[in-house]
């Protein structure tokens, strides 16, 4: 049985004025608070310290922007693309990304704080040197993700592709990947402990250990 992580939800209304992405740049502060944007792209964007509160985006592709430092509360991505875009910096909390396209998403040294990642497209996306604090990544694919260095508490990986995933540096205690797939992953051993694996699992990295399984 998968180990249940119970993480809280954006508090968001389910209706909200629409926006523009656009608007940031006409407040005080470059922030976008209670709304919706929906069906829109956001291009060639570089903000330092975006602020995001209690917004939905749908249907919102954002191409070659760099959101460094942001700042992410109760907001919910749904169908949305954030391909290669980078958030290194950013701190998000009560946020859930549904039916994403996240390719080489960069949250290199981020906080992430009650966030779920349900049927996404992670695949060479970077969490190196991150803090996650009760995370679920649910049926999504994490291909040759980074978590490089990064801190896991209550992180839970749900029938998750992890191939090639690396994990150099960081600690797998009571992180549950008994229900994901992979052929290869990145991990030493002193990272594996504590780590619950499927009974396949284990007879794959007890060949990593030098162990020889006679049948």
């Amino acid at each position: 049985m998968t180990k249940i992580i119970k993480i809280d939800r954006p508090k968001v209304s389910t209706e909200l004025p629409n926006a523009n992405f656009q608007d940031v740049f006409y407040e005080e502060e470059t922030e976008l608070v209670n709304c919706s944007v929906l069906n829109s792209q956001v291009e060639n964007e570089e903000i330092e310290r975006l602020i995001l509160s209690k917004v939905i985006f749908k249907n919102v592709t954002f191409l070659s922007s760099t959101f460094t430092n942001i700042d992410v509360t109760d907001v919910i991505f749904e169908n949305c693309n954030l391909s290669n875009v980078r958030l290194c910096g950013g701190n998000l909390h009560r946020v859930e990304f549904k039916d994403c396209k996240l390719l080489g998403l960069d949250l290199s040294d981020a906080i992430l704080g009650n966030v779920l990642f349900e049927n996404c497209d992670l695949n060479f996306s970077n969490f190196a040197d991150t803090r996650l604090k009760q995370v679920i990544y649910e049926k999504s694919s994490l291909k040759s993700a980074n978590f490089f260095n990064s801190k896991f508490t209550k992180v839970g990986l749900n029938w998750c592709d992890l191939n090639d995933v690396d994990f150099t540096n960081t600690l797998l205690k009571g992180v549950d990947i008994s229900t994901c797939t992979f052929e290869q992953i990145n991990v030493s051993t002193e990272s594996l402990f504590g780590c619950e694996v499927s009974s396949e699992q284990a007879i794959g990295f007890s060949r990593l250990l030098g162990l020889k399984i006679k049948e």
